[in-house]
């Protein structure tokens, strides 16, 4: 019996020392050190990131020649005794030596710098690729920092009605014992512990949006997913849109976007090809060498000989005409993308001002630096009955509404801020 509690205990201890092994300890983590996880942890930047190699390897490609053929062909692998006696061999020659074949080497020369002009294609290719890989991280960092505005925002306003539930808590317990006692009547306590169990709900609604933020931000930053992060930094302080010039953002939006880089270098691209598919009019042209063993005249014959085509037939006008088009396409492409560009930044930087404004009103003309003292005041008069249920559960509410209400407008702003970062195509200093 001795014995088996021992063991049990052993098999006690294992457990609980695996699964405190197993279980991921919280993290705090500042805004910037998200983003240094998120550069070196992303998959699908790691991902994107290999494109670029990929082109790599196709201007690697480009670079190199044709590989030289080599043929042989004509083997006799039998020969008579009237063939031998033509041939004026010794009756006792070998059999190889007297058998016919010939080898030839050929390498194909590529004229009109064809090569030249497929490897700066291919790196316009290796541009292009880098500027979708930019425009991946665009996007992505665009949606980490968004994220982690609402795991902020949540995280506050969690805090705002864990407060408003600490002070409640002690209320209900209060009246409680007043309603045993007979000197209090279940209606005032009932409505205290409806205002309370609405608080909780909200908290727990709050927890399962956070819960929902953490995990994108950790597919983001492909962390554990038992890992709790915590964000220590505050929001940071956005910039007056006063000191804010439209034209300047339009500018920088022309000159910064990944897109936008992507449809001028597509057009380049096209224009590459044009000057490749008019090389392939010139024909390439093709050496060769070649020994023929008793396959003519003489014995053993080398010669050497060059071959070309003639380009009556084909002259690639098809593939140039498609060429030429490509281009006018893309350039009706990269107009109508500017357009679009030009209406993006300046709607985002109107939704700014806009959102900037409104914050700046609520913060002028709150009174969020004396809710909390409030609170405490209201919650002192009501246990001293200086003050009905009713006043108490109204401040409650305004209380409530007043922090919302600025920490979302303070998300809101740090919104519009990023989707004009974002718009711009970097970030604006």
């Amino acid at each position: 019996m001795h014995t088996q509690k021992l063991i049990l205990l052993a098999v006690l201890l294992l457990h609980l020392f695996t699964a405190s092994a197993q279980e991921q300890p919280d993290i705090k983590l500042s805004c910037e050190e998200i983003e240094t996880l998120f550069l070196q942890n992303n998959l699908e930047l790691i991902a994107e990131k290999y494109n670029i190699g990929i082109a790599d390897a196709a201007i690697i490609q480009a670079r190199l020649w044709d590989n030289p053929t080599l043929s042989v062909s004509n083997v006799n692998l039998w020969s008579t005794k009237a063939q031998e006696r033509e041939i004026n061999d010794p009756p006792h020659s070998s059999y190889l030596k007297n058998t016919e074949f010939s080898i030839e080497l050929s390498q194909i020369i590529q004229t009109a710098n064809k090569r030249g002009k497929l490897i700066r294609r291919e790196k316009v290719a290796k541009e292009i690729a880098q500027q979708e890989f930019e425009d991946v991280l665009r996007g992505l960092k665009t949606e980490l920092r968004k994220s982690v505005y609402e795991i902020q925002y949540a995280q506050a306003y969690i805090d705002v009605l864990v407060n408003q539930q600490n002070s409640t808590n002690p209320l209900v317990e209060a009246y409680k014992k007043q309603v045993q006692q007979g000197n209090m009547a279940k209606g005032e306590l009932l409505r205290l512990q409806s205002s309370l169990l609405e608080l909780e709900n909200e908290i727990n609604g709050l927890r399962m949006e956070l819960a929902q933020q953490e995990k994108t931000l950790k597919v983001l930053l492909n962390m554990n997913p038992q890992t709790h992060i915590e964000i220590i930094d505050k929001p940071h302080k956005e910039k007056n849109p006063e000191q804010l010039t439209l034209s300047d953002l339009l500018q920088q939006a022309d000159e910064y976007r990944p897109d936008m880089k992507q449809y001028r270098l597509q057009t380049q691209f096209h224009r590459e090809s044009l000057e490749y598919e008019k090389s392939l009019r010139t024909p390439d042209v093709t050496l060769s060498a070649n020994y023929d063993r008793y396959g003519g005249v003489w014995k053993d014959f080398v010669g050497f000989g060059v071959s070309i085509d003639l380009p009556f037939l084909n002259r690639n006008r098809g593939n140039i005409k498609a060429a030429q088009l490509s281009i006018a396409q893309n350039l009706s492409r990269e107009q109508q993308q500017q357009n679009i560009i030009l209406h993006e930044v300046a709607a985002a930087y109107n939704n700014y001002t806009q959102t900037y404004r409104f914050y700046k009103k609520i913060e002028e003309n709150s009174l969020l630096p004396e809710l909390d003292t409030m609170l405490e005041l209201y919650t002192k008069n009501l246990l001293n009955k200086n003050i009905s249920m009713l006043e108490y559960v109204d401040f409650m509410e305004a209380y409530r509404s007043n922090k919302q209400t600025v920490l979302s407008a303070k998300k809101e702003l740090t919104m519009q801020f990023e989707e004009l970062q974002y718009l711009v195509g970097t970030d604006i200093q």
